[in-house]
């Protein structure tokens, strides 16, 4: 029993691993060494569900890809939580405006459901980069897509009404609608978990 329980964890182990490896080669391609390298520097960790990824106020000192869970991403605004993105399997997570310069971050990113995600320090990814063929180029377009996905989903917290933005939470999280509490989604959409409901109504009502 407990050799067949070793062996599944092991199996799941190599498969959270595989997915990361998998997202940097839809990128890059990656050699042998190359690949025990990222094996190397990227650290297993886990959070339990309402644990910070990263806080207000500290250096986001690590850029992670979610191999189990749910983060969110949230401003403290005039006393108020604002939601404003989510990142689940096979997705990166990182506050890269607090990371890359390692100054302290305005934003919040907490995990939904206990996660595993692998972790990379802001000095092993310039090991990444100097060890890896092709290291920097996926580092900047995995910066620029997120960081510019970023900027995206603050702007529209503050220039769509709360039905566009449900409407794009739905588009672009239609799989998430059973893992996350109305809470957040209201948070999300930018009202009260009871205006949500009507939000709800008026939209499933048009179809």
């Amino acid at each position: 029993m407990f050799i067949a329980t070793t062996v599944k964890e092991i199996l799941k182990d190599t498969t959270m691993i595989n997915n990361l490896l998998n997202s940097i080669q839809k990128v890059i391609t990656l050699s042998p060494a190359e690949v025990d390298t990222v094996k190397t520097l990227f650290k297993e960790k886990s959070y339990k569900k309402g644990d910070f990824f990263l806080e207000e106020g500290r250096i986001c000192k690590h850029a992670g890809f979610v191999a189990k869970g749910l983060m969110r991403f949230y401003i403290n605004k005039d006393g108020e939580e604002k939601t404003y993105d989510f990142s689940q399997e096979n997705e990166f997570v990182c506050n890269y405006e607090s990371f890359l310069p390692q100054v302290p971050s305005s934003k919040n990113i907490q995990a939904l459901e206990d996660s595993i995600v692998f972790v990379i320090s802001h000095a092993d990814l310039q090991l990444f980069y100097a060890s890896v063929e092709g290291g920097e180029r996926f580092g900047r377009i995995a910066i620029e897509s997120v960081f510019v996905k970023m900027l995206q989903d603050i702007s529209a917290l503050y220039a769509e009404t709360p039905e566009l933005r449900y409407e794009r939470f739905l588009k672009n999280h239609a799989d998430l609608q059973q893992r996350i509490s109305q809470y957040h989604i209201a948070s999300f959409v930018g009202v009260k978990p009871q205006s949500l409901s009507r939000i709800r109504k008026r939209i499933f009502t048009q179809f």
